[in-house]
């Protein structure tokens, strides 16, 4: 089990900072006509600005800053000038910073225009399953009970998790372990203790749990139905767990 120390939890907060910056910035960009790869650039304008740098450019050969992952696309979309967003759309941005040697990263989705109130409460019962899964990051629980906890949410809102793909720790790399399911496992996972960093990643799919990798490494959802992301890097501290990436 990896333990930050004071000071790398410090480090980063300040690059969780800057990742929440900019998830705002690109918040009050994004409207039908930009592209993707607008977002892109924006948003690694913004991030060495700060003195900091993208984490995922160029990580397993990813070629841009930030994922953006466009309607039944679930995680890893490739920023293109060819993708434009219209009305109706619902967009996953994932980003990582790192700075100082260390890693934030977070995600979010969003709503491009009038989307139908169904599409509405996928992204809002993401959301809300991530705060109920961090109900349990605390020092003296198990992992498991924050990946239960997300599941049967979701589960009883009627949409389903996604399996092949999980949350992680983080710090000096982006993806450190534990691995972090959002759904329940056998066991009950490691013991959290205070100095643990974790990516507590929720990805929720309308349809089916089931998805599929296409060749440029995309995730999209098997069955062709939307697919939500939200995520957050927290601290587990000595009470409430601390998130490390928000304003």
């Amino acid at each position: 089990m990896i333990i930050k120390s004071d000071e790398e939890v410090k480090k980063i907060r300040s690059a969780g900072l800057i990742l929440a910056k900019t998830h705002e910035l690109l918040a009050h960009a994004l409207k039908p006509g930009i592209t993707t790869l607008e977002l892109d650039q924006i948003a690694e304008e913004f991030i060495r600005s700060q003195g900091a740098v993208p984490s995922f450019k160029g990580l397993y050969g990813f070629p841009a800053s930030i994922c953006t992952s466009v309607n039944e696309e679930v995680v890893h979309g490739i920023p293109s000038k060819d993708v434009k967003l219209k009305d109706g759309d619902i967009i996953g941005i994932d980003i990582g910073v790192c700075l100082d040697g260390l890693h934030a990263d977070g995600a979010k989705t969003h709503a491009i225009g009038e989307v139908p109130e169904e599409t509405k409460k996928l992204i809002q019962v993401t959301r809300e399953s991530f705060y109920k899964g961090i109900q349990y990051a605390k020092a003296g629980h198990h992992l498991y009970e924050i990946s239960a906890a997300i599941q049967e949410y979701v589960e009883a809102h009627g949409f389903s998790v996604v399996r092949d793909l999980v949350g992680h720790g983080v710090g000096r790399k982006l993806h450190e372990e534990p691995q972090i399911p959002n759904y329940k496992v056998p066991g009950r996972g490691p013991k959290l203790q205070k100095g643990m960093v974790l990516a507590i990643e929720p990805m929720v799919n309308a349809g089916s749990y089931e998805v599929r990798i296409l060749s440029n490494d995309t995730v999209v959802t098997r069955d062709g139905s939307l697919s939500a992301h939200y995520e957050h890097t927290i601290a587990i501290t000595d009470g409430e767990p601390e998130i490390l990436t928000k304003l």
